[in-house]
């Protein structure tokens, strides 16, 4: 393995939306930086299952979903 080539791996603290810390080791900043989150896990949509915010009228979800409408799964 070549030497000097690798970025140096560090202890960081991520800062979630709610105000909750945790460490982590990572490659971003210098050891000991704090990393503020705009988005996580615990707020946005994707994750937490809330399709009403996903979906916007006229926008590029509603075209998909016109275009691709005769593949949808048949309700039950």
């Amino acid at each position: 393995m070549k030497k000097d080539i690798h970025p140096d791996y560090h202890e960081i603290t991520i800062v979630m939306t709610d105000g909750s810390t945790y460490q982590t080791r990572s490659t971003y900043g210098e050891a000991g930086a704090t990393l503020t989150l705009e988005i996580d896990p615990k707020v946005h949509p994707a994750w937490t299952g809330d399709r009403s915010r996903l979906i916007e009228r006229g926008g590029q979800v509603d075209k998909f979903n016109k275009r691709f409408q005769s593949f949808r799964r048949k309700k039950a």
